[in-house]
Formats: C-alpha cells, structure tokens, sequence
C-alpha cells in the first residue's frame, strides 16, 4: 500500500508548488501584504518599507532571472550590512538560487577557495572588497566565477571577469517570480571559520531556515504587534546570528531592521536615542563598550524587551550592570551552530542570576542528548557530546561525504560540543571537544577558567589554551588582554600574573588554576568576534610570565 496521497495529476506543478511550498523568498511577499507601508529596513539614510523592499527584490530575482540564473544555481554575495545585501539575498531566495555570504574578514586566498568550492556563478561585491576579490578571482579557473556585479560605483573588468553596475541589475518589472522552488532546495551556503582544517560549507534548506525563523520568533516573543519590533543588527550579515536568527525573524513579524555596518558603540548607542530599541544580540565585549559610552546616558533604552549575548562567556559583573541598566529587558545566552541554525538552546529569563552559566534548555523544535564515546545516549548529570536531532539541521556540508559520515554518526548530529544536561533539561556547555585542556591526566574546561577570570578586574579579556609542558603534559595557558597595561619590568608582569593566579586558586581546583599567565596587546579573532584559540597555541606570545621553567612551544 501506497498510503494516502492525494492525486495532483490534474494540476499544475508550478500552483501545487506555489500554494504548498516553504520558501523564504515569500517572507517578503507575504510581509509586504500584511505590512507595506511599514519600515522594514534603515540603512543610514535609505529606509524602505516593506512594499519597497518586495519591489527591489523581485527586480533584482527578475534581472537574475534574464542573466540565466536559477534553481539550483549559487551566487555570492560580499557586501557590508546594508540595504542591497538584503535585496540579493531575497532576490537569490526567489529565484531557488543558493546565496553564499562571504565572510569579509577573510584572505584572497580563503575568498578563492570558497568561490570555487561553492561553484558560484557570479559575486555581488562594492568597492571596499575588490582588491581582495580581484586577487581571489586571479587564482581561481576562469569557469570559477563569470561575472561581478558592484554596488555604488563602476569598473572595469577583475581578474578578466565582466564587471556590472549592481543598480543595472534590477529589471523594470516588479512583480513576484513565480517558479518551483521545494521546500529542501538550499536557501544559503554558510562557510565555517575551519580553524582546524579547511572550512565547511554549510548548506542549509528554506525549510530548516524556516522553521528556526518562526522558533525564533515563538521563544523570544515576537509577534506583529502595533508597535512593532526594532532590531539594530551590528553582527555582520554574513554570519547565521544576524542572518537567520535577527533579520529574517524581526522582518517575520513586521518588526525594523536597522543595518549598521560594523560595531560602534556610539552609533548603537545613537540607534538606541533615534529608535524604540526592542531587541539586540551583541558580543560580550559589545555589551561592555555600550556600557561604557556616554551616549547611552542620554538615550531612552526603557522599550528593550530582550539583549542577547553569544559566542563567549559573559563575566557575572557585567551581567550585574547590565541588568541594572536595562531593568525591563531580559539579558539571555542564545546558543546554537550555523549547522542547526540557531536558536538551538536559550536560557529562559527565569535563569537570570540562578542559571547564567548555563546555555539554557533547547528550543522547541530542537531535541538534545548527550552522547559517550560509543554512541551511547547518557543520563542527566552525565558529561559527553552535546547532539542534536531537529528539523532545523542543515542539509549536510558540500562537497565533503567524510565530514558527513562524521557528523551525523549514531542517528544524531555531532556539533562537537562537551557538556551534560541538568535535571531541568537544561544544557551545560564544558567546553568544545577540541579545546578541553589534558593536564596531569586531569580533563579542564577552559571555558570554565575563563569565566573565573573574568571576574579578576585586571583582566579585560582572556583565552585559556593548553600549552607544551614537561611535567603536565599540558598546562593551563591564561592568555590576557589586561584592563590597563602590564607592559613595564618582568616583576610587574610577574607580579601581576601571580594575582591572576591567586585569584584563580582561591577558587578554583589546584590542576584548573593557570600555571602560566601571558599578557598580549590583542586576542586574535574571527569577523564574528569569536576568539583564535588554534592561533594562540601555535604562537608564541611576546609578553608573558611562566610558573617556572622556560616557554616552550606547544605540540
């Protein structure tokens, strides 16, 4: 037996697909209905409304169209948070064509080696980014890439491809494209930082992307309501955070983008004066700068319902003040992979001061387990690998059948995640498996030191690696970014990492305290702001203070 389907042979493919379908290019169509004269987006000092922004999308999907792109077919995209890069990225959604944000911050030669990984047709690119492209388009074949389309300006060609005017793009027809488009069709290629190989890339379906939009928008309270949402987006949108988990939900529900190019703790302070703030998702260090800024004193921040944080622990003082600032919003960890397209976990605002250390319970339409060594699901309490089983999971990694293998071993997926699960379903990260630290024969969450420091008020930031030693095997490696510098004799150095070190002992266990303390300038880190911790223990740092012995490098 078949089971029961019902017989669509009498209609047309393209109205079953169009009255059926999960795709994320009608979030704007259906946005524009019920909200058209609504501000959707502000950039600087171009603002569109919801009707503005579904006529420069489907101009531009209409212009794609003319050019031969498709279902199927991929185009990158390499812009700053601004206007036209949501346009393309809607644009390539109605179209079934795989957009591929580029990560701004990389190399010629790590541009090169996604273009043509991801077999893109064409870059949508602006002038700050075409030397970088140029050198990039220079190493890949010439069938890599065909053709660029550059926003606010005009060029010749790079790296013999054609180079096009991106307003060009946009056809003179406005209305909606209307072509088959399948629920599992790839929406984005996200690219992993590969800090341990070369990157991944991500592909994720407008199903799953859907599903974690509307998760999103269930488990931090937006909704279409009068007074809509405003979210000012200082992540970079070529990032899942900004991207799936900010934009596409805020637009959901009719809220306001306002696109900053980069984080400014004046001009988000500025944002908060100009706007009715009602959400925001920043880096700790984000978070602190804001704090920080006089601006703020003067803006009404009292409309902030919800501050996310992501990507690093957040010192309790600073959760403290921050919550004393904004006493009506909820300040929350939202966790989650570009794989499981986040939110994945969230802490409830009930966790504030009882489970801040925590990543929160999973959202509701994502499964949790914890996983042993040989596939085995573990009890509460029990720690092991964080896996995942929800219809929000990207579709696999392209072009890499033995990442998959890996990924999904044991009927679940592996993000590659240490921690263990509380009585109350709420998940406890340790530490990613490839930073928990061997020292002694002891197993140590760097993750966990580093929150302790945090709290030392010498330190501004830190990472804890572990480094080459005789004796331990590893040692815990404190790198510091110091509150005020430390840059004088070595017994000033000495002495302040020997107060670090005190402050850790007091609470810590003897084989987690720091047997080094380094203090550097700066923490290398990706656009994302999350910290290089395989660039760290492959270097030496210039400025540092060791427990003895002499400085060796790591394994």
């Amino acid at each position: 037996m078949s089971g029961m389907r019902p017989d669509l042979s009498g209609v047309d493919p393209l109205v079953a697909n169009l009255t059926h379908r999960v795709c994320i290019g009608d979030l704007t169509t259906r946005a524009a209905h019920q909200f058209g004269d609504r501000v959707a987006i502000i950039d600087g000092d171009v603002t569109l409304t919801f009707g503005e922004l579904e006529e420069r999308a489907n101009a531009v999907a209409r212009g794609l169209q003319s050019r031969g792109y498709g279902r199927g077919d991929a185009i990158a995209v390499q812009l700053q948070n601004r206007w036209e890069f949501v346009v393309s990225f809607f644009a390539c959604a109605k179209l079934g064509v795989v957009a591929m944000p580029i990560n701004l911050a990389l190399s010629s030669d790590d541009v090169a080696y996604q273009l043509i990984d991801s077999e893109v047709g064409a870059v949508i690119t602006e002038d700050a980014f075409t030397p970088v492209l140029e050198a990039a388009l220079g190493a890949a074949p010439r069938a890599a890439v065909r053709e660029v389309y550059l926003v606010g300006g005009s060029r010749g060609p790079l790296a013999g491809r054609a180079v096009a005017v991106f307003a060009d793009l946009a056809a003179d027809d406005t209305t909606p494209v209307e072509t088959i488009v399948d629920d599992r069709d790839v929406l984005h290629c996200l690219y992993t930082s590969g800090t341990t190989s070369r990157p991944k890339g991500v592909v994720t379906s407008h199903v799953a992307v859907q599903i974690g939009v509307l998760t999103t928008a269930m488990t931090v309270g937006l909704r279409p309501d009068v007074a809509p949402a405003v979210a000012p987006i200082v992540l970079p949108l070529f990032h899942v955070t900004a991207l799936d988990v900010v934009l596409l939900p805020t637009l959901a529900v009719g809220g306001t983008a306002v696109l900053l190019r980069g984080f400014d703790a004046a001009r988000v302070a500025q944002t908060f004066a100009d706007h009715r703030v009602t959400h925001i998702s920043m880096l700790p260090m984000m978070w602190a700068a804001i704090l920080a800024e006089p601006g703020l004193d003067d803006a009404d921040t009292a409309s902030l319902q919800t501050g996310f944080y992501a990507m690093a622990p957040m010192p309790a003082l600073l959760l403290e003040r921050l919550r004393t600032r904004f006493p009506n919003a909820a300040i929350i960890l939202g966790s989650g992979q570009t794989e499981t397209t986040p939110l994945s976990e969230m802490q409830w605002p009930g966790h504030q001061g009882v489970k801040d250390a925590s990543w929160g319970p999973a959202v509701a339409t994502t499964d949790i387990a914890i996983m042993g060594p040989d596939g085995e699901l573990l009890p509460c309490g029990q720690e092991g690998e964080i896996v995942y089983r929800t219809p929000q999971l990207m579709e696999g990694y392209w072009n890499n059948a033995q990442a998959n293998r890996e990924a999904f071993a044991h009927g679940w997926f592996h993000g590659g995640d240490i921690g263990y699960l509380d009585d109350a379903g709420v998940v406890w990260f340790t530490d990613r498996a490839k930073d928990i630290i061997k020292s002694g024969g002891e197993n140590v969450s760097s993750v966990e030191v580093e929150r302790i420091l945090l709290g030392h008020e010498l330190v501004s930031e830190v990472a804890v690696v572990g480094t080459f030693d005789d004796r331990w095997g590893e040692a815990v490696t404190a790198i510091v970014v110091p509150a005020s510098p430390v840059d004088g004799s070595p017994a000033d150095s000495a002495a302040a990492a020997e107060a670090i070190r005190e402050f850790a002992r007091q609470r810590l266990a003897g084989f987690k305290t720091p047997k080094r303390v380094v203090f550097v300038k700066a923490l290398p880190k990706t656009a994302t702001g999350k910290i290089q911790k395989h660039r760290l223990r492959s270097t030496r740092p210039s400025v540092g203070y060791r427990d003895g012995g002499a400085w060796r490098s790591p394994r």
